[in-house]
């Protein structure tokens, strides 16, 4: 029963922080350039900075990679009240599924969402997933953080994880598309995307400090 409230609770939860907190977006028009070349992309975002997406991105026409943990169910349904859609499967468990099923939701006209040091890590770094994904659907990968002023940060937590707290500042970044071709290197690639997002972090938290 408790597993079965908890969505409802956190949906309702992100929903107030979302009122009561003055977002400012950062290069929103990154993805309004690619949508109106009519390309599809990939959101990458660290595992750490997930939950108040659930609010910011509602909405978008975007499914997210999420685990298949029992975690991962309750994750999966606050999704759904969020309008967000969600495929279940990680690196570990349902891989290949999870791959075939994001190419799906991409190719029916959803963008995809990726935390790819996700579910276990380590923290920022980047697994194979996201980048053999990109490489196969030829779509773009784009970076993007948030960062709040008033937050608690779980310490014990793998990637020590950020709970969003109400009434303060919050901002939402977007940086440069990532393109990976069909000859690039993953690795070098991979190491492209993990500078692009540590940037687009540290400039979120720069501006709510």
């Amino acid at each position: 029963m408790l597993r079965r409230l908890v969505p409802y609770f956190a949906f309702a939860y992100v929903t107030f922080v979302g009122l009561t907190t003055r977002l400012r977006v950062v290069r929103g028009d990154v993805k309004d350039r690619l949508r109106a070349k009519n390309r599809r992309f990939i959101y990458a975002f660290w595992h750490q900075r997930q939950v108040y997406f659930t609010y910011t991105h509602r909405g978008v026409g975007a499914a997210v990679l999420v685990s298949r943990s029992k975690d991962g169910e309750m994750i999966a349904e606050t999704m759904r009240l969020s309008n967000i859609g969600a495929v279940r499967g990680s690196s570990s468990r349902g891989g290949v599924t999870a791959v075939r099923q994001l190419m799906d939701a991409m190719t029916s006209g959803l963008d995809i969402g990726i935390t790819p040091d996700g579910p276990r890590g380590p923290a920022r770094e980047i697994k194979d997933g996201v980048m053999f994904l990109a490489q196969k659907l030829g779509a773009p990968v784009v970076p993007i953080a948030n960062a709040l002023s008033h937050r608690l940060e779980i310490k014990r937590a793998w990637d020590h994880f950020h709970v969003p707290l109400p009434f303060g500042r919050a901002v939402v970044v977007y940086g440069d598309p990532v393109e990976i071709a069909p000859g690039d290197d993953l690795a070098a690639k991979a190491a492209e995307l993990k500078a692009a997002l540590d940037r687009v972090t540290a400039e979120a938290d720069g501006l709510v400090s």
